[in-house]
This record gives C-alpha cells, structure tokens and sequence, in this order.
C-alpha cells in the first residue's frame, strides 16, 4: 500500500494543486514531474541514467508532434483573425437563423467542434461563448452549452492530438482506437443537443419544434466522426463530424423552421459577406483539411513518399524502450503549418504580417509548452520506472473484472484535473493500458478501455476548473461568481454522462 501511494503522488499532487490550490497547470507540472523523479529513483529503483532518458523520451513527444500541432493550429486561429476572417465566419453563421436555439446549436456545436478539431486548447469554448453572449444570450448559459458541446468532439481536437498520442503511448492502431472512442460517444453525443437547447432555453419545453433539428445535428456528428474514424484515422474525425453538423442544421432549419418566437433573438443585422470574401474566410481551414486527407493513408503514393523523410533514435536505454522516430513531414504540424502560411500567401498577407503572428503565438503558448513538457515527461517516468503498473495493479486488485467500469472515470478524473483530453491521455494512458493487460483482457478489450480514458477526459473537462475560467474570462465575469454556478450547472450534467459511459464501456467489452 505505501508504494501505492509514492507511486499515486504525483496525480495526488495535481489534484490538489489545480483543484484545491488553484494552481497554474504550468507551475503545477513541474512539480509534478519532480515528484516522479523523486519516487522513481529512491522507490522504486529505477537509474539515474535511465530515468534522465526517460525525460528526454517525454520531452521528443512532447515538442515532436504534441507542440509542433498546437502551434499550427493556434497559429492557423491567430492568422485568421488577423485577416479578419474569423468574424466573416462569425456573419455567416448568425445569418442562418434568429431563434437563439438554433444559433446555439450552430455556434457552440457546429462551429465550436470545427474549432476543437482544428485548434482545440480552450477555443471551442472561448469562441463560441463569447458570440453567443455578444448576440444576447445569457452568458453564463453561452458558456454552459458550449462546455456540453465540447464533450462531443475533445478526443479529435487539435486534429485528433489526444488519440494520436494515445495510440503512441500504446503502441496501437489509431484507427481503431478513433473509432472504438466514437462508439463509446455515440448515444451521449445524439443527446447533447438536445441538452444545449433545454440548458439556453430555461427547461425541456424549449426542445418543443426544435427535435428534427437537434436529432439532424448529433446524428450528422457521430455518424460523420464514427465514419472518418474508421476509414481515415483521428486527425480529420472531429473536422468532418463539425462540418457535417452544421450542414446538417442548415437543411434541418430550411426543412423544419423553428416557429416559436419567445426564442427570436432582436439583435443587429450582421454585415455581409460576398462571396470573395466567404471564400479567402475559409480558405486556410479548407486548405488544411485537404492537405492532411492527401497526406494521409488514402493516398499511399503521397503518404508513403514523405514518411519516408524521417530519422529513428533510441533515446530511452532502458528495458522496453524502443526508437522513437521522427517524421519531418508526414506530421499533421508541419501540412497545418504549409497550408496556413499557403493561405496567407494567396490572400497577399505580407509576410511580415505572418511571422509576427507566429511570433506572438508561439510567445502566448509558452505555459502550454512547459505544461505539456512536463506532463509528458511525468507519464514516461512513471511509465518506464513501473509506477504506472504499481497503481494498476492496486485498482485492479480492487476493482477485479469489473475495471472496465471504472474506467472512463479515471479519465474524467485526469479531465478534470489537467482540463485537456492530450494531457489525460498521456498522463493515465499507460495506466489504463496496464490495467487491462492485468484482467487479462484481449488485445481489441485493451484499445476499447484505453478509448474510454480518452471518452472519460472528455466527460472531466465538463467540471474542470480550467475548462470554466476560459469560458467565464471568454464572457468578461471572471472572478463574479459565475464560476460556482456554472460547476454545480456541469456537475448535474456530468453525473449522469460518467454513470451513462461507465455502463457503455463495462458492456461493450462483451460483445468485443
């Protein structure tokens, strides 16, 4: 029990720190990473000389996709707002309907999925609630729908970052595991629009003329993000659920128009946007979209070509390490890096223009880089040194074969304490992984619970403190109580959606 909890004590430390101590994620993980230093070498016997490997093996991940993606994709954000693409976006899309209902759908659903799969990292919520409350919606409800919203597509974000490193960590089919998560997801994503409408409307009477609507937009999701994710992978799964659903509401509201008007919002008539201007708005997000499909596997001639453009090094010495290859082109980073500056370059973005978005990005996401650094290079520590396995066998001792179970709950757990599905699956991924070989599940049951930790994180971020600040700074009352209300508001929602998957998950591993 004692090596249990050495081996426990740095996750004890970041829920202390970020829930009880109201720590930066940035200050926290460091320490977090000491801790696992510490506890690896003098407990549990691990060298000095392996354990420094082990952080350096962290680190490689951690810059080599994990940060290269971040960085594109809150880049591709940044550059677009620079052109003033973002807000033709924005006119767009409010000139669909007047019945907030449907807005709210488009917006924080659509058009927030668009943005978690694009960028991920707090924009889906930023963005969305800030619109929201600027067109007159209730912000603390702006906010509460587009965290119900997020649950859908924060596996896929940041073009399925959180998966893909999952799949590395366990050494698995990415395909596979993108579309066991979308399975899991599949019943609770359908609901969650239905769910967003009552929560803005003020009860379930609002859902009244809105049913086609919302069934048309969950629908479009899963049945888009399952899809992709079999047939392509994580990276576009999130995209393509995001712009089929908003599609999907479009031709819902021309075929069944909403008609109660206590919902129509009174608000000023958005600016119009030609077509010239439609076209260059979207431009960098089509880009993206068709470069990482033509650099994917579905073309071997391409994929195959550029993968071959990379450098294998061992890097951990000692037992179960293996080389860690880096790809310098066939990495969603550097196509999401091409097709954004690609953009700049056609919309006549003057190159300088371009480097001091870049610049001020990459200075904005510093936190992020250390949070991340040391996220990763904790969970390789405790991975490699056997803390990971440590905790698995105690929950498994505990839990026997009904793990499964529990499962997406220790990832809402690892949600709710680092607020991102990336850092979850790094952080518990191992541990999951290592629990499921220890009931002795199958190799297919494995990659269904290692999914369950990514569907779990996404349930967490719901509660978790840094997923409420980005959404109440988004609406300027931070720090007025709106953060309480809006933890008891996501706390009704997320006991019954952990419960729900808990069931999903702890039946599914029957029928695989």
């Amino acid at each position: 029990m004692t090596l249990f909890l050495l081996a426990v004590l740095p996750i004890l430390w970041l829920i202390l720190a970020l829930s009880g101590l109201k720590m930066a994620a940035w200050k926290a993980c460091p320490v977090a990473l000491l801790l696992s230093l510490v506890v690896s070498v003098i407990n549990f016997g691990m060298p000095w000389d392996y354990m420094a490997s082990a952080v350096l093996e962290g680190t490689a991940l951690a810059c080599w996709p994990i940060l290269l993606i971040i960085t594109a994709t809150i880049y591709t954000y940044h550059l677009s707002v620079h052109t003033g693409g973002m807000e033709r976006i924005k006119a767009m899309l409010t000139s669909v309907s007047s019945d907030y209902r449907v807005l709210i759908l488009l917006i924080a659903f659509g058009f927030g999925g668009f943005l978690e799969g694009m960028a991920g990292f707090g924009t889906a919520v930023a963005i969305p609630a800030s619109m929201l409350a600027g067109m007159g919606i209730n912000p603390v409800s702006a906010v509460a729908v587009c965290l119900v919203a997020n649950f859908v597509p924060s596996a896929y974000g940041s073009i399925g970052i959180p998966l893909v490193t999952l799949s590395g960590i366990m050494g698995t089919d990415p395909a596979q595991l993108a579309t066991y998560v979308a399975l899991q997801i599949s019943i609770l994503g359908i609901f969650c629009p239905f769910l967003m409408v009552a929560i803005a409307g003020g009860g379930w009477r609002a859902i009244r003329g809105m049913v086609p609507i919302c069934l048309a937009a969950g629908v479009g999701y899963v049945a888009a993000q399952l899809v992709v994710s079999y047939f392509l992978g994580p990276e576009l799964a999130g995209v393509a659920g995001a712009v089929c659903t908003m599609g999907a509401i479009m031709a819902a509201v021309r075929f069944f128009p909403p008609q109660d008007f206590a919902y129509v919002l009174q608000r000023e008539e958005a600016p119009a946007v030609n077509r010239r201007q439609a076209f260059f708005a979207w431009l960098p997000f089509v880009l993206i979209f068709i470069l990482l499909l033509l650099t994917s596997k579905l073309v071997p001639m391409i994929y195959d070509s550029i993968s071959q453009i990379r450098t294998s090094v061992l890097i951990y010495k000692g037992d179960g390490g293996s080389p860690y290859t880096f790809h310098w082109v066939a990495t969603p980073g550097m196509v999401i890096f091409f097709a954004t500056f690609l953009s700049g370059f056609i919309q006549r973005t003057p190159v300088t223009d371009m480097l001091q978005v870049l610049r001020k990005t990459v200075f904005s996401l510093r936190p992020t880089f250390v949070t991340i650094i040391s996220i990763i290079a904790t969970a390789k520590v405790m991975g490699y040194s056997g803390m990971t396995t440590t905790i698995a066998d105690h929950t498994v001792a505990a839990t026997g074969v009904m793990y499964p179970a529990i499962a997406a709950f220790i990832g809402s757990v690892g949600g709710f304490i680092t607020g991102s599905a990336t850092s979850t699956c790094i952080l518990l991924g191992k541990l999951q992984m290592d629990a499921a070989v220890a009931i002795g599940a199958s190799e297919n049951t494995q990659v269904w619970i290692a999914a369950a930790n990514a569907t779990g994180a996404c349930a967490g971020k719901i509660i978790a403190p840094q997923s409420i600040a980005i959404g109440v700074a988004a609406i300027g009352v931070a720090g007025k109580g709106s953060e309480s209300h809006l933890l008891a508001l996501a706390i009704k929602v997320y006991l019954p959606f952990i419960l729900l998957l808990g069931f999903l998950v702890y039946m599914g591993r029957v029928w695989l």
